[in-house]
């Protein structure tokens, strides 16, 4: 069996720039009140698993989020995970960015071939760096990871495991993605093979 066999994707919680209804890349946002209480939450779901590693971006929601989960363990960052640079779009709404500039919303709404964020972060570059990351963490001789990341990385990262993308607007802020392997080398969401496909949510 690989070494490496179990990784929960848990995303960070919201923060004083409104993670919930804002778009943060590169923008370092704290947690706001709501973000550590989501953390909290998502520490008691969390406290059956085994996991011998905690990863982090260098974002400070990340890492602070990374350390309230797990009770101040210590928290390894890893630069490759930080989320992607929306460029111009940076820190705004999605209706400010449809008013803004709606042609381009609107091909990102429908996913159009070859859509970039304008000034932002090619999305080939940030998957690229992504499963860098990921590469770096399968390579470091530990049987399970948590790894409190964003959004676009958790689904980056799913993706590439899985093969299958998670079901549009997963995860939520506090909300994780459990991921396991097989004896073959491949993944499924769960912790047996027997469970159905889901996300972890904080009760």
């Amino acid at each position: 069996m690989p070494a490496f066999r179990r990784l929960v994707l848990l995303r960070h919680g919201d923060t004083l720039g409104d993670s919930h209804s804002r778009y943060h890349g590169r923008n370092d946002v704290a947690l706001s009140d709501r973000g550590r209480d989501q953390m909290r939450q998502a520490s008691r779901t969390l406290s059956g698993e085994a996991l011998a590693l905690v990863v982090a971006s260098p974002l400070r929601r990340s890492w602070e989020s990374a350390w309230i989960a797990t009770g101040g363990a210590p928290v390894r960052l890893e630069p490759d995970f930080r989320e992607i640079d929306f460029g111009r779009w940076e820190g705004m709404t999605a209706e400010e960015i449809a008013a803004r500039d709606p042609v381009l919303f609107n091909d990102w709404q429908a996913r159009v071939l070859g859509f970039e964020y304008p000034s932002g972060e090619l999305r080939a570059d940030f998957r690229k760096r992504v499963i860098r990351g990921l590469e770096r963490l399968e390579s470091s001789g530990v049987a399970s990871a948590l790894a409190v990341i964003h959004k676009g990385v958790i689904r980056t990262i799913a993706e590439h495991l899985l093969g299958d993308p998670l079901e549009e607007g997963l995860p939520e802020l506090g909300h994780a993605v459990s991921l396991t392997r097989r004896s073959d080398g491949t993944w499924f969401e769960g912790r047996h093979s027997s469970d159905p496909p889901g996300i972890l949510s904080p009760r």
